[in-house]
């Protein structure tokens, strides 16, 4: 039977339209069924009730841990921050998970270079930066992300992944599956390329690495025949 994955993708108000594109960019090179759920915090008031900190740069930023209760502990389910666009099928991101692992991601090894980034908020600086702006997770093995723990651990222990035994439970996937636009140089082998920096949907970064794709991509989300 052919997989369907479920990709859970931060849903922010001050960038709907990064939604859409992200989107669309994933459905235009998939070949397996793909579900996608916006984690909209207007649709999530009777699961996650925490309240926003100034540190936070998205409304996201901690309700992407509540993947695995939503998928029901069960199977895989990818996150991703809205920010992002799909430049590889995802099926190829499915031959990689590992079922020993709770969690796959890219592990970023940098220091951002900015101390603000989009819309002038404040660039935090932790180590695992960036780690859980994309995650494989192995739903089975996160039963602590209840919506309890969610809305009360502290910021550093969720996007640390302190919720978990041990770092030996966090898999890698190919830096390519989270490429940081204006961090990385460009590469034609991105396989997501993230703009962790700012969108070009902001007239800021509408030159930057990957804005013609982000462009193209949102071209056809708009097209009608």
């Amino acid at each position: 039977m052919t997989p369907t994955l479920d990709v859970y993708i931060g849903f922010d108000s001050k960038e709907v339209a990064a939604y859409h594109v992200l989107c669309q960019s994933i459905l235009e090179r998939s070949s397996i069924p793909i579900r996608f759920m916006p984690l909209n915090l207007h649709n999530m008031k009777g699961i996650f009730n925490r309240e926003r900190n100034a540190l936070q740069s998205t409304e996201f930023s901690f309700s992407r841990f509540l993947v695995p209760f939503l998928s029901n502990f069960s199977g895989w389910s990818v996150f991703m921050d809205c920010d992002m666009i799909a430049r590889a099928d995802f099926a190829e991101l499915l031959a990689l998970k590992d079922e020993s692992k709770s969690v796959m991601v890219c592990k970023h090894d940098y220091v951002p270079k900015e101390e603000v980034k989009f819309l002038g908020q404040v660039q935090t600086k932790y180590e695992k930066k960036n780690w859980s702006s994309f995650i494989l997770f192995n739903n089975s093995k996160c039963r602590t992300l209840v919506p309890e723990y969610v809305n009360s651990a502290t910021g550093l222990d969720l996007h640390q992944f302190k919720w978990l035994a041990s770092d030996t439970q966090i898999g890698e996937l190919p830096i390519q599956w989270n490429w940081l636009v204006g961090e990385y140089p460009f590469s034609i082998e991105a396989k997501v390329a993230h703009y962790t920096k700012g969108g070009p949907y902001f007239n800021e970064y509408r030159n930057c690495d990957y804005a013609s794709e982000w462009i193209s991509n949102r071209d056809a989300m708009l097209s009608v025949a």
